[in-house]
């Protein structure tokens, strides 16, 4: 997939016909235009190309009608069609001789992650889809992904997506039923942006920040201000009437970026320190403590230990290692401390789950 950013004057009808003469000569360079989007608004293009390298979408490109791409990505078909609803052009009846495509491809990308007081407690596989029936064709939701952490869901309209989240915060607090023991709870970080911007994966930036929101709080539904700026345009601006949403400000997604693209590299660092934190944050100990508190609801020492214990269970699940090797990959010097924590945070030694074979 690639990406232009086109000049203003640029129209749906000069996009259509950019995509036309692609596919007039897209055999002499090993290509197949398979279909594109366009933002009149944003002034952005995305192609959809089979091609052996970039160097053949960039000839083709060129020679067809002269816009080269600002980007090129790798990206598999399917996931292309679970977040954008298609790889294909769409049949349109209304142009025979020139198929005009009124789809940005502008997402509203949300995370949906699942958080169980037990590991008894059931799966979001078998969770969610019970509780949220109906929700997902009612408000037009793409499953990108799904695991026992929770969704991954795309949606044309951030109308749709914010609607949805509500429905679904709603229907849990109803329900408030976990027949393992527990009631269901769920963050939701809801994020927006372009398929490709940089980041050298199919919106990534925009999953990697609707993921990290879902550790802002529980019970809440975290926005981006973009996300709520989006959804006051599509609403005469009014916003929605909510006690489940929360909204961070610019100054709190940058600080939330920061913090996790931190504690990502060096969470198994078990040399790492909650000392260590606050130089590479750019803030005293005491701001880095109030930030972290407001925002997280944890101290940074809480929040670098939960941070570990659900890495360690991840590797409890997915990777073939005891539990030493497992307190030690996840920062803990000593097994038995890692064992209390573990105990504590989950309601059972780590041990039993590898005899419950949870993976």
């Amino acid at each position: 997939m690639d990406r232009h950013d086109v000049p203003e004057t640029i129209t749906a009808k000069d996009i259509a016909h950019m995509h036309k003469e692609d596919i007039k000569i897209q055999h002499l360079f090993n290509c197949r235009a398979l279909t594109y989007w366009f933002d009149d608004k944003r002034k952005t293009a995305f192609c959809l190309i089979d091609a052996p390298h970039a160097k053949n979408i960039e000839e083709m490109h060129n020679s067809a009608h002269g816009q080269i791409p600002h980007e090129i990505i790798e990206v598999d078909a399917s996931v292309v069609e679970s977040f954008l609803g298609r790889i294909e052009d769409p049949v349109n009846e209304a142009y025979s001789n020139m198929n005009i495509i009124d789809d940005p491809a502008f997402r509203a990308i949300m995370a949906i992650r699942l958080n169980r007081k037990t590991l008894n407690a059931q799966s979001s596989q078998e969770v969610l889809p019970e509780i949220a029936d109906g929700l997902f064709d009612q408000f037009d939701a793409n499953v990108v992904r799904q695991n026992r952490e929770g969704y991954l869901l795309s949606f044309k309209s951030v109308t749709r997506a914010v609607n949805f989240a509500i429905a679904l915060q709603s229907e849990l607090k109803n329900s408030n039923q976990d027949t393992k023991g527990g009631p269901i709870v769920v963050n939701i970080g809801l994020s927006a942006g372009l398929p490709v911007s940089g980041s050298g994966a199919l919106f990534n930036k925009t999953i990697q920040l609707a993921e990290r929101m879902c550790h802002v709080a529980d019970k809440k539904i975290v926005l981006t201000t973009e996300v709520k700026d989006l959804y006051k345009n599509e609403n005469s601006n009014r916003f929605a009437d909510s006690k489940y949403i929360v909204v961070l400000s610019i100054q709190d997604e940058n600080f939330l970026n920061q913090l996790m693209d931190f504690v990502e590299a060096e969470w198994h660092n078990h040399e790492l320190r909650v000392n260590d934190f606050n130089r590479p944050m750019g803030l005293s100990k005491s701001q880095l403590y109030r930030r972290m508190i407001d925002l997280l609801g944890l101290s940074p020492a809480n929040f670098l230990k939960e941070y570990r214990l659900d890495k360690a269970l991840g590797l409890i699940r997915n990777e073939h290692l005891n539990i030493s090797e497992v307190a030690f990959s996840s920062g803990f010097n000593s097994l038995s401390y890692f064992s209390k924590c573990f105990r504590k945070h989950f309601g059972q030694l780590p041990s039993t789950c590898l005899d419950l074979d949870v993976h």
